[in-house]
């Protein structure tokens, strides 16, 4: 049936050939979904692969005019390749893997969004990550096809689907990583309607993953975590970050996106503390990346200073802007509290053992989102001026109670950046600065 659907007999009356092509009819239709529903069996998947499913699929891909069609192909690929043994056996053959690889440029939504989870399968299966790793690095197609549906797809589940596997591919190939950051060709061509090939503008990584960000953030707080990790991915080589802060308007449109999350979002004072131990990987995420930004720009800036011996000027857009400074520390008192609740917690489990592993967990993930937290926050503080300083005062950011908070957190580690910032202090308040030194015995020792 499959094949009377690609290639119709020739003198079987039709009124309308084209209608064959791209549409099922409901009774097919409804039977291939069985099939489809049924995949999810091992059973029926090695029976499948057994039937030599794969290849039927391969003619339906080479043929089909359907993208219903073509969407259910796909889509049973995407079951029987949740089992070992058939993924291996699809990831091997290359014809299949390519032929998988050109759907991404297909222009019918539901059919790349399976793809996208077909590919998601293979990638998270360590035995065929390589293969199929390699098999998209060696086809520049992907990465404008990726990048199209990034910055243009208003279809928020199949962006997050694109987004694990963009981000699933950066955490296992670094090489790949590098270059899709430094690609970019006028000349790629992308999905199309017709047989005609579109061309598509010159793709740069960065602004395509803000667009989706900006697309699924409102919908889907998963999709939102991993648009995050995926730019956090990037700034883990010089690279990445120079691609976000060195892009033609210098990295505002991150900082602006990131910035709005954390301050208006994210962790807001109408939230219950808890709330940090929900949002604790996205946080960890944004601010990881808000901290290189600013360490980068920082520098840059230093080095300006440096070139024409002028001193250094923190007009940075970025540099002194006191609301983040409130939300850092609020999410440091909010850790506070959830430090607390887990203490309680692990006395009443003591004799649960995986209750707690949970907890540790937690523990580790907050641990990782602290330090974060800290090092931006401390990187800010040594950057603070008197009027920075006065600004976050009368803005009520900065008082005795977040001082306290943040120097409980900074101290010992830090302690170079909260002397410099209570020398600034002092001159904006000296009350306040004498009061958070007779709180912190250790800082009036050596001021």
């Amino acid at each position: 049936r499959f094949s009377q659907v690609i290639s119709p007999e020739k003198n079987e009356p039709s009124a309308n050939p084209e209608e064959i092509q791209t549409e099922l009819d409901e009774e097919m239709e409804n039977d291939i979904c069985k099939v489809w529903d049924m995949s999810m069996d091992e059973d029926v998947a090695l029976f499948l692969q057994e039937f030599n499913a794969p290849d039927i699929f391969m003619g339906v891909f080479a043929k089909s005019k359907c993208p219903r069609l073509t969407e259910i192909c796909v889509g049973i690929l995407g079951n029987m390749a949740c089992f070992q043994d058939i993924c291996m056996s699809i990831s091997k053959d290359e014809n299949l893997g390519q032929v998988l690889l050109q759907r991404l440029c297909d222009s019918d939504s539901p059919t790349l969004l399976e793809t996208s989870r077909l590919l998601l399968t293979c990638l998270s299966q360590p035995e065929v990550a390589n293969v199929w790793v390699e098999r998209i690095r060696d086809s520049p197609s992907v990465y404008d096809c990726v990048c199209f549906i990034m910055s243009s797809s208003t279809n928020v589940e199949l962006l997050v689907k694109v987004g694990e596997v963009v981000d699933k591919l950066f955490d296992l190939d670094e090489e790949l990583m590098l270059n899709w950051i430094k690609s970019g060709t006028s000349q790629s061509v992308g999905p199309s309607i017709d047989d005609s090939p579109e061309e598509l503008p010159d793709f740069k990584i960065v602004p395509c993953i803000l667009e989706a960000a900006k697309q699924v953030r409102s919908d889907n707080p998963e999709g939102l975590d991993v648009y995050m990790h995926i730019l956090q991915l990037l700034t883990t080589v010089d690279e990445g970050i120079q691609a976000i802060v060195q892009s033609p308007d210098g990295g505002k449109e991150t900082w602006s996106l990131l910035y709005d999350l954390v301050c208006h979002e994210l962790c807001q004072p109408d939230d219950p503390p808890i709330i940090v131990q929900e949002q604790k990987t996205v946080l960890a995420s944004i601010l990881s990346v808000l901290s290189a930004m600013f360490a980068s720009q920082t520098e840059q800036e230093y080095i300006k200073m440096r070139k024409s011996n002028v001193k250094l000027s923190l007009s940075c857009y970025f540099i002194s802007d006191m609301p983040l400074i409130g939300s850092l520390i609020r999410i440091l008192q909010y850790m506070e509290g959830c430090g607390k609740r887990s203490v309680d917690n692990s006395k009443e489990s003591e004799q649960e053992e995986t209750g707690k592993a949970d907890l540790h967990e937690e523990d580790f993930h907050l641990k990782i989102l602290k330090d974060i937290c800290c090092e931006l926050l401390s990187n800010m503080f040594q950057e603070l001026t008197k009027e920075n300083t006065l600004e976050g005062l009368n803005q009520g950011h900065l008082n005795e109670q977040t001082c306290s908070c943040a120097f409980q957190n900074l101290l010992p580690l830090y302690f170079t950046s909260v002397e410099s910032f209570l020398e600034v202090l002092r001159e904006a308040d000296q009350t306040l600065a004498e009061n958070l030194e007779k709180r912190f015995p250790s800082l009036k020792v050596h001021t």
